[in-house]
């Protein structure tokens, strides 16, 4: 089947055999082989009352759109309608998740040519902190995969400092977190580790970076981020004051702090800085 007013992808089903479609993730998208009827939308002028003489179902939506049921065998005769403007077939939709692995090419990196996780890798993450309690975060055995956080915006309790060479915040090694996740109760944890993630965007960031996924259950490789068997630092930025943000000054001592992490445990760093926000004026510029 030709014509404008059909997309491609549905005149490529149309095309194609049943046994084309039903290999494909697209083709057969909106195909009843039963009735050898499709569902599609349409885009219409006017009034759908021709349209629903053809066709076996119509749901009229606003704006002049339709989702319509129609026999196979009655399409040429739909798109010769003058009022139907364009036709065109279902889409499945994916988790973003799904997809975004996909495009960024994790997938095939991760098969088992390269079976490449992160392995012997650091990630390291600074932005608002990280919920360091989350199973996506641990090793199968419970332990912390997070080396070390520095929490810049802490001042050091008792027996907390900052880390060395620098003036500000409060670090917490990987023992430090360790014991903490064998406390009971959240109290209890809040006792020997102070920091907290209090936007989330830190943890979501730290997740499609380095997250295994176990926070989701049985189907985690799905939910797996870039390099689940990597370890992290985190680095939650700082405000010098109550009603400001953090400036480049806590930026450049994060980034010199994950350098120098990584020298320590003499292994190569890949460092995410996402951190931002939306505040603001959203008003276009005229």
């Amino acid at each position: 089947m030709t014509g404008q007013k059909v997309e491609n992808l549905l005149n490529l089903a149309l095309d194609a055999t049943e046994e084309e479609r039903e290999k494909s993730l697209q083709l057969d998208v909106g195909y009843n082989p039963i009735e050898r009827s499709w569902e599609l939308i349409i885009k219409y002028s006017g009034n759908l009352d021709a349209v629903r003489e053809i066709a076996e179902q119509t749901t009229e939506l606003m704006n002049e759109y339709a989702v319509i049921r129609v026999l196979e065998s009655r399409i040429n005769e739909l798109a010769a309608l003058p009022q139907v403007e364009y036709i065109e077939k279902p889409k499945r939709l994916f988790f973003q998740t799904a997809n975004g692995r996909r495009v960024s090419c994790i997938d095939a990196v991760q098969d088992t040519r390269f079976s490449l996780f992160g392995q012997g890798v650091l990630v390291a993450v600074i932005d608002s902190g990280i919920n360091y309690t989350l199973d996506d975060f641990r090793n199968s055995d419970g332990t912390t995969r997070i080396r070390a956080i520095w929490d810049q915006s802490l001042r050091p309790r008792e027996g907390e400092r900052a880390p060395n060479g620098y003036e500000i915040g409060v670090e917490y090694t990987k023992e430090v977190i360790d014991e903490a996740l064998k406390a009971q109760t959240p109290a209890e944890r809040g006792k020997l580790i102070a920091t907290r993630d209090t936007t989330g965007h830190g943890t979501a960031v730290a997740g499609i970076a380095a997250g295994n996924g176990r926070g989701a259950g049985a189907d985690y490789r799905r939910y797996a981020g870039a390099a689940p068997e990597s370890e992290l630092i985190v680095v939650k930025l700082g405000n010098p004051s109550s009603d400001g943000f953090p400036r480049t000054t806590e930026l450049m001592m994060g980034i010199d702090y994950v350098i120098r992490k990584a020298l320590e445990y003499q292994k190569p760093v890949a460092v995410n800085i996402s951190f931002g926000n939306t505040y603001g004026s959203h008003e276009p510029y005229n």
